[in-house]
């Protein structure tokens, strides 16, 4: 196991390229035009250029700057946006477009039926789809296992532990509790949709949610058809983090490309892998870093993350505590809403958290006997995004290794089944050769 693995590096990292939201609405003349400067670009032997044809061009070496032609530079262009050629490129962006005009004019194609149930982590493709054209129910749900504990215990106890700990920790209403109740309710009631469609992506937040509803299904079969769109990526989208980022017509698109048969081998792993997000034993948790293939190709990278929540054998801190402390380090004294951009934008490898789950993480993360970082007096009756966070001496000796986090830690939090506390044997998490094991 090499150095860097093991402790967390004392000096600030060069900072990550920023990741760009984009809705994948790719403008053909736009297109035409970058193509025409990186031509220029390669034709005057500019560095970067180069570097972008060596990158994605697999004659580069043979393309001088006197022979570069335009359909090099199409190439390049269309494979860093995704597509194996031009004229690919150019077909998709000519059929998002007839798809666009036609949801303009009132006149969206009609892809399902009244009797299709959309299931989704969270609401944020509800209105896309609605303008998409597509008739079906939709269904939020959205319990974020990735945060709180998940006890294994009869459904109804599961519940009120899940709507306790979202109550208390983002500080909701009571009514956001009996959403949740009325969501596991809606799940329970899937038999009377003929067709069933799980619209999910590949961080740790959508697939452990994606592995409960498959074990559900499991476990309650339905007559219905079970469909399953989960994509990690989208052509013409280069910083894909999310279906809600994606415009209408590319809803539609993954509907056409993406959308696929539910199997009873993805049935078995959503259930393998719940089991795993319930169990305590250090072997278990082993294995579930491990598990995922071509039935559910996303799930191994998110769970693996998720386990890098637990304790790391370096200082006690979970990924995204370590993530965080090393954006107020490296930025300096800043709003808290600038951590949160920061930790998902630039340093996150795998963004998956809301702005709620956030606040969370940082209220926690200061619960110890000697704060890891400092709230500005000014701002700390501002609402919480504008309040001016500064690294503390004790955050910046729990960074490097010189102490340990969890002996002053004064909490409690859950990665899935563990507890973790300063009272608690717990396991911890290392990398080894790039792989998440757990000691």
């Amino acid at each position: 196991m090499s150095p860097p693995e093991q402790q967390p590096k004392s000096k600030p990292k060069p900072k990550p390229e920023l990741r760009r939201w984009f809705n994948g609405r790719l403008n053909l003349e736009q297109q035409k035009k970058r193509a025409k400067e990186l031509l220029r670009a390669v034709q005057a032997d500019d560095p970067a250029g180069r570097a972008r044809l060596a990158s994605f061009h697999p004659e580069a070496a043979g393309v001088t700057a006197r022979t570069a032609k335009l359909a090099d530079a199409q190439f390049v262009i269309a494979r860093e946006n995704g597509f194996a050629s031009w004229p690919r490129m150019k077909a998709h962006i000519e059929k998002l477009r007839l798809a666009q005009q036609a949801i303009d004019l009132g006149k969206p194609i009609l892809p399902d039926t009244g009797d299709t149930c959309h299931i989704r982590c969270g609401s944020d493709i509800a209105h896309g789809l609605k303008l998409a054209g597509f008739a079906g129910r939709f269904i939020e749900f959205s319990d974020p296992y990735v945060q709180g504990p998940l006890c294994d215990v009869p459904l109804p106890e599961f519940i009120d532990l899940r709507t306790e700990f979202i109550t208390q920790a983002y500080g909701v209403p009571g009514s956001e509790a009996a959403k949740l109740r009325d969501q596991y309710r809606q799940i329970g009631a899937l038999e009377n949709y003929a067709h069933i469609v799980l619209w999910f992506e590949h961080d740790s937040y959508d697939q452990l949610i994606l592995a409960f509803l498959l074990a559900h299904l499991r476990a309650h079969p339905v007559a219905g058809r079970l469909e399953l769109i989960c994509v990690d990526q989208v052509p013409g989208v280069p910083h894909f983090q999310g279906l809600g980022q994606l415009s209408p017509e590319l809803l539609l698109w993954l509907w056409e490309n993406a959308r696929r048969p539910i199997t009873t081998a993805q049935l078995n792993m959503g259930h393998a892998i719940w089991s795993g997000l319930l169990s305590r034993d250090r072997s278990v948790l082993s294995e579930l870093a491990g598990l995922g293939s071509q039935h559910l190709p996303h799930a191994a990278r998110a769970l693996s993350r998720h386990l890098q929540e637990l304790p790391s054998v370096a200082n006690d801190l979970g990924l995204t505590q370590q993530l965080t402390l090393e954006i107020l380090r490296d930025g300096g004294c800043m709003p808290a809403g600038r951590a949160f951009r920061a930790l998902m934008t630039e340093r996150e490898p795998l963004p998956f958290l809301g702005d709620l789950m956030f606040h969370h993480m940082l209220m926690d993360l200061n619960n110890c006997r000697m704060p890891l970082f400092s709230v500005s007096p000014q701002t700390r009756d501002s609402a919480w995004p504008e309040q001016m966070l500064d690294i503390t001496a004790e955050g910046l000796a729990i960074l490097t290794g010189e102490k340990r986090y969890l002996p002053g830690y004064l909490g409690e939090r859950w990665v899935g089944n563990i507890r973790l506390s300063a009272t608690d044997k717990v396991p911890h998490w290392r990398l080894e050769n790039g792989r998440v094991i757990i000691v």
